[in-house]
């Protein structure tokens, strides 16, 4: 497989089925998203963590992959007039978002009640939870939006919201594992 197919030369892209589109396309820039997200959480999962996180990362890696597909098929493409599927790709169900509700339950078991905001930082790892997170919120902004113009698969929008969350407890049970301080935010008195 050539890396290299000048067809993109002109500022246009092919999605699944073959409709060119707009390098910025609402449809690339979610799914282009969803790509970066994925980049950092290998970030992530490259560092030294637990067996059980790495596999969690990996996991939501490949649905990450599942998902950026989903993104990447127009509505037109998705089924024939028969009712069968164009297109044998997988899709996020609500199987995938459970997963990650588990994984946030089992985490928030371990971890101290929130009482505050929480500032990101603290460890290098914990910044790139916080970063990852923020990449997820755009993801699922970008999707909304998309979403708005034609319609997606709202389980991509679920799995989105609830992969920030993950994110974010993941974060804090890291803080824990590293035995670092988890800086509170309280406003100043002005």
């Amino acid at each position: 497989m050539k890396i290299y197919t000048k067809t993109g030369d002109k500022g246009t892209t092919a999605l699944f089925g073959g409709t060119r589109v707009a390098k910025h396309h609402l449809r690339i820039e979610s799914y282009g998203t969803v790509d970066e997200l994925n980049s950092y959480i290998g970030l992530i999962r490259d560092k030294n963590n637990t067996k059980n996180i790495q596999k969690t990362l990996l996991k939501i890696q490949g649905d990450l992959f599942i998902l950026g597909a989903m993104l990447a098929t127009p509505p037109e493409k998705e089924t024939l007039k028969n009712g069968k599927k164009r297109l044998n790709i997988d899709t996020i169900t609500d199987g995938s978002i459970q997963f990650l509700e588990d994984e946030i339950d089992a985490m928030n078991a371990d971890l101290p009640q929130m009482t505050h905001f929480i500032l990101p930082g603290g460890h290098e790892t914990v910044s790139f939870c916080h970063i990852a997170r923020c990449v997820c919120r755009r993801a699922e902004r970008l999707s909304v939006a998309l979403h708005e113009e034609e319609a997606i698969d709202l389980a991509i929008l679920s799995y989105l919201n609830r992969l920030s969350d993950y994110l974010f407890v993941l974060a804090r049970k890291l803080t824990k594992n590293l035995k670092v301080t988890e800086v509170k935010w309280t406003p100043e008195k002005r």
